[in-house]
């Protein structure tokens, strides 16, 4: 079963799972989008307005503000896989609370498993508490941090979610910079690749 089917499957599972919280005017499940083959996992908070009527994350306001982000480094859309923590839209786009988060966790968890991306981008303080609890995000954004998932070694770089960095130049200045960084810690990666399949090759000579 490729990556793609994985995905669809697990899609599928939550659609038909009726212990997740639906909440009050919700009218899709915004289960995620992107490359199934992406390096990169994006995660947010929840679906607002506009993700809520196409079923896609990140395609309002906050959305075209990512895409921005994106194309400041080179990096298209459609290399990476953008979902949020959230699957369904809190009522008046409140906060999601922690037993919510908790409920959509085994799916979360499951498009981790299944993408087993190279870097987690978390946007906003609630998808950061995943994996960097008890920290603020003023302190840790646009610094990288090499976490443990299961039996591997995932670099998650926490930044500030798109619809803060649209209410406050200050905030969208650091959300820019910490892409920078993002950037960079892409290219140490790609050249730690490279040097490891060059060491192989002489192994082979």
């Amino acid at each position: 079963m490729t990556k793609r089917e994985k995905l669809i499957k697990l899609r599928e599972k939550a659609l038909a799972d009726k212990k997740l919280p639906k909440f009050e005017g919700a009218t899709k499940l915004v289960f995620g989008a992107g490359n199934a083959q992406a390096q990169i996992l994006m995660l947010g908070e929840s679906p607002g307005y506009w993700e809520d009527v196409k079923g896609i994350p990140f395609v309002g306001n906050a959305g075209k503000l990512l895409d921005q982000a994106l194309q400041s480094i080179e990096v298209p859309r459609g290399d990476v896989f953008i979902t949020n923590v959230v699957l369904y839209r809190p009522p008046g786009n409140r906060d999601p609370n922690p037993d919510e988060i908790e409920a959509f966790s085994p799916y979360i968890d499951g498009i981790i498993d299944i993408l087993a991306p190279r870097v987690i981008v978390t946007l906003g303080r609630f998808s950061m508490a995943k994996f960097l609890p008890g920290v603020f995000i003023s302190s840790v954004h646009g610094k990288p941090k090499e976490v443990s998932w299961k039996d591997k070694k995932i670099i998650v770089v926490p930044m500030y979610h798109p619809a803060a960095a649209l209410r406050n130049g200050d905030v969208k200045a650091k959300m820019l910079r910490d892409f920078v960084v993002l950037k960079d810690v892409l290219e140490s990666r790609d050249k730690l690749v490279d040097d490891k399949i060059k060491l192989e090759q002489m192994k082979l000579v």
